[in-house]
């Protein structure tokens, strides 16, 4: 219980400094407590006290905070200053007065958002120092009071505090801005990492594949070499355009297809369908990935009858891409690397929840189905 109450004494204090200090100021005559709502004087010692108790609690943190202290008591004696002056004068519409309770708009605003001060402070003086000015013309050189009075019914007093607010949400939706396009730009950056992180494996071994080819003077040599120079080519070109035209990716795959055909000597079953509008964009080098992986975990774990079905078509609003291969159940299934991971970021990236992405295993079949919207 002492522990708890040297924890929050400042709670304690702050009722206990509040009360009899608006006795004192109500002797004085510079406040009126109403003597018969001793109610109202509980809620204003509580407000008032949780005001005062808060920096006593956290008067360690605010020690690390010099200058926001500073700043926020100086505002305070501006405000109190204010009234002070406008309660003795005696001045209806104070030029005084005015003009410090514009100072304190002006600092509550720093105080808050000093970025927002230090960007717009020339707007800001461009807007207030004429409104003050013909505010002091007005007040002063108008005439008398009631002629003012009656100018001020056409020019209310709530324009000089409407440039700020204006202004502050214009930096706000600056501010907005600003974030959108830099998660636009890390979007890009990543999806450039990601493009550069395709996996290089098949070069390698279709680059083996031709040097014995070339070594046996072998008439597929320069078929190879062209196909593997077309996939070169547009990996490292086409790869790099936000969209390419589906017909583009189907001769990609179809290069891919026939390099890998030539470098198997057993007998592969592949059959790619595609009744879809060719003109269609998409982005580049998606399929790729399903393609490689049913290679390399289907294919190549079987000695015989290996499989691969793609199937590509428009269904729905939807381009569908669909690959199914056979494999090896007794064979160590290997990780899919950063191929497929690769995949899934950049799918999330570009399309969001635009697509999706399923994979299922039976019979020894597994099968990938990608979809992605043709709105996307």
């Amino acid at each position: 219980m002492i522990k708890f109450l040297n924890k929050y004494k400042g709670f304690f204090i702050g009722p206990i400094i509040v009360l009899p200090l608006f006795y004192l100021l109500d002797r004085i005559g510079l406040i009126i407590l109403p003597e018969d709502k001793t109610y109202e004087i509980v809620i204003y010692t509580l407000i008032w006290g949780l005001i005062i108790a808060l920096p006593i609690h956290y008067y360690q943190y605010l020690k690390t905070k010099k200058k926001t202290v500073i700043r926020v008591i100086s505002l305070i004696i501006l405000f109190v200053v204010t009234l002070v002056i406008d309660s003795t004068m005696n001045f209806p519409d104070n030029p005084i007065t005015f003009t410090l309770l514009m100072a304190f708009w002006l600092g509550i605003a720093y105080l808050l958002v000093p970025g927002f001060i230090k960007k717009y402070w020339k707007l800001i003086v461009f807007f207030y120092i004429p409104l003050l000015a013909y505010f002091l013309y007005l007040r002063l050189f108008s005439g008398d009071l009631e002629a003012y009075l009656i100018i001020k019914e056409d020019f209310p007093f709530i324009l000089f505090f409407l440039p700020i607010p204006i202004l502050f949400l214009v930096w706000i939706f600056e501010q907005w801005k600003w974030v959108q396009n830099l998660k636009a730009e890390k979007s890009k950056t990543e999806l450039s990492l990601l493009k550069t992180q395709i996996n290089p494996h098949f070069f390698f071994n279709t680059l083996n594949n031709l040097y014995a080819l070339t070594v046996k003077n072998s008439d597929k040599a320069p078929e190879v070499i062209l196909k593997l120079s077309d996939m070169m080519r547009y990996t490292i070109y086409e790869g790099e355009k936000e969209t390419v035209k589906l017909q583009d990716e189907i001769d990609y795959l179809k290069n891919y297809i026939e390099l890998h055909k030539i470098r198997y000597k057993k007998t592969v079953k592949i059959i790619f369908s595609h009744d879809i509008d060719t003109s269609i964009h998409i982005a580049p080098l998606l399929y790729i990935i399903l393609l490689e992986n049913a290679f390399k975990h289907g294919v190549e774990t079987l000695a015989e009858n290996a499989f691969i079905q793609i199937d590509l078509f428009e269904k729905d609003n939807y381009i569908y891409f669909q690959i199914e291969n056979n494999f090896d159940p007794n064979e160590k299934a290997e990780t899919n690397g950063i191929g497929l991971e690769n995949l899934k970021k950049r799918l999330s990236l570009i399309y969001g929840k635009e697509h999706e992405l399923i994979t299922e295993t039976k019979n020894n079949c597994h099968k990938t189905t990608l979809k992605i919207s043709t709105h996307a």
